[in-house]
């Protein structure tokens, strides 16, 4: 008897613009996509839950966010880049717990019940940034928190400097465990997307089904359709969204995953 292998296909950026929603509706309603993060600052909040709701199916958990976009308690711009927030953090210039659980609120005062957390660009990895996400966790009784480090993947995983990076991230996993273990959160037993982010179709999906570990993995993903509200967006990843939407509807995708007796699971189901 085969071990048990579970997937969670999880979209971030919900919420981001109206054509990035609809991407990752479409990619859950046609194809393989089981989960996804709402951006609580989101310019298209208010359209992702009202898609939400018309999608009782699609998990949905806090896409948090400390990089673009303004904060909900003081109106201020976020840093635009990751140097910028450490430089911020440092400083104490953002008043971290409460930013998070205003964001957090704001998805639950909108109806949803999340039941994820994971950051806009990966920003937990921070100290201060990771404690007040695993305690945002713990007080809004919010079970699973993303623990954003890749499985090995060989020749899947891209260009060596790619590869070097989420090795170099790796080093902060045992930190990233106790922190979350002692918050009472909860992970997944693997990751998949970083080193394949900007670069995902069919054929690096179909090639993860064979390669994906016994347990459960999430895959981080970012579909969309390139319309205008993407294009005109502050983002490096536009035309790639409708590739990795593509590829999430792809028939050749979902038979891998039964060829390899791959489970699709979200985050409610699992545990």
């Amino acid at each position: 008897m085969s071990a048990r292998r579970q997937l969670v296909v999880n979209a971030d950026d919900f919420g981001f613009t109206p054509d990035v929603n609809s991407g990752i509706v479409e990619a859950h309603r046609r194809g393989i996509l089981t989960a996804t993060t709402l951006m609580a600052n989101g310019d298209a909040f208010d359209d992702a839950v009202r898609l939400a709701r018309e999608t009782p199916s699609l998990d949905i958990g806090c896409h948090l966010v400390l990089i673009g976009g303004r904060s909900l308690v003081t109106g201020n711009p976020f840093p635009a880049t990751v140097a910028q927030l450490l430089v911020a953090l440092a400083r104490r210039q953002i008043r971290l717990y409460d930013e998070l659980a205003a964001q957090t609120r704001r998805v639950i005062a909108s109806g949803i019940r999340p039941t994820h957390l994971d950051t806009h660009k990966h920003t937990h990895l921070a100290p201060s940034v990771l404690e007040a996400v695993a305690s945002v966790a713990r007080d809004f009784g919010i079970r699973w928190v993303r623990r954003p480090f890749d499985f090995p993947m060989g020749a899947l995983g891209g260009p060596r400097l790619t590869r070097l990076v989420n090795g170099a991230l790796g080093l902060l996993r045992g930190r990233v465990q106790r922190v979350l273990a002692a918050h009472g959160c909860r992970t997944v037993d693997h990751f998949a997307g970083f080193q394949l982010t900007g670069r995902l179709g069919s054929g690096e999906l179909t090639a993860l089904a064979a390669a994906l570990p016994e347990g459960s993995t999430e895959l981080m993903c970012h579909p969309g359709h390139c319309g205008e509200a993407l294009c005109n967006a502050h983002t490096r990843l536009k035309e790639s969204r409708e590739r990795e939407l593509a590829a999430l509807i792809a028939p050749e995708v979902r038979q891998a995953l039964e060829r390899h007796s791959i489970e699709l699971v979200n985050f409610a189901g699992l545990g």
